[in-house]
């Protein structure tokens, strides 16, 4: 069995900090739950290059070994990184569940060298991201989605590049914000959590990627 790449932390060192810290925020998520049950969470950034995919990936591991059925879409379709991250064919995804819909929606999801994850790629890239996100197709495959798995996270593109995110952040439980430490400008923070906001679109929380360790700490 190959070792897992480094970027997937809770994989290829499950004891470090940033190990526990992916398990702190699945412990956060679940108690953010209590009152409105989240069954399909997305996660975004607030712009490019702020390790949102590699935060999921790694959100869905922790999931995954909290003994909760867990699928991993890929809902970037424009810049998809899922399949690459955990070695995947990307032939078949999410997109080829709209070449004809109304076929039925058997999603191509794969097994990886994690129990109860499965991933569902991007699939080929579509000509039309934010309508094919948007369509009625869509709200049917979440559907089918949820009624394979306890927890459905889906990888969508930053908010304030393109509406993707923004309109798939409507149809589903809750969205987690993604900032990258020493990177993020705070009125751009602000800009994209008020953009969801705007759409009625429950913003659940952010997580600062690219923090240091605080030494002090010690072993906790």
């Amino acid at each position: 069995m190959s070792q897992p790449p480094t970027s997937l932390i809770t994989l290829s060192d499950s004891r470090s900090p940033a190990a526990e810290a992916y398990r702190t925020l699945r412990t956060n998520i679940d108690f953010s739950s209590l009152d409105h049950t989240i069954h399909t969470l997305l996660v975004t950034s607030v712009a490019p290059h702020e390790n949102k995919s590699i935060t999921v990936a790694n959100l869905a591991i922790s999931m995954a070994q909290g003994d909760k059925r867990t699928i991993l879409v890929d809902a970037d379709v424009r810049r998809p990184a899922l399949h690459t991250l955990f070695g995947l064919n990307n032939d078949k995804g999410l997109t080829s569940l709209f070449m004809d819909v109304k076929g039925p929606i058997e999603p191509a999801l794969q097994a990886v060298n994690v129990p109860n994850l499965q991933v569902l790629t991007s699939g080929p890239l579509p000509p039309n991201p934010a309508e094919l996100l948007g369509s009625q197709r869509m709200l049917d495959v979440i559907d089918a989605l949820k009624s394979r798995a306890d927890i459905v996270l889906f990888d969508a593109p930053p908010v304030i590049a393109v509406t993707d995110a923004s309109v798939l952040g409507t149809r589903v439980d809750g969205v987690l914000l993604v900032v990258q430490a020493g990177q993020t400008r705070r009125e751009q923070a602000k800009r994209a959590k008020q953009q969801l906001e705007k759409l009625h679109i429950r913003v659940i929380g952010a997580i600062l990627s690219g923090a240091s360790l605080d030494s002090g700490m010690g072993g906790y």
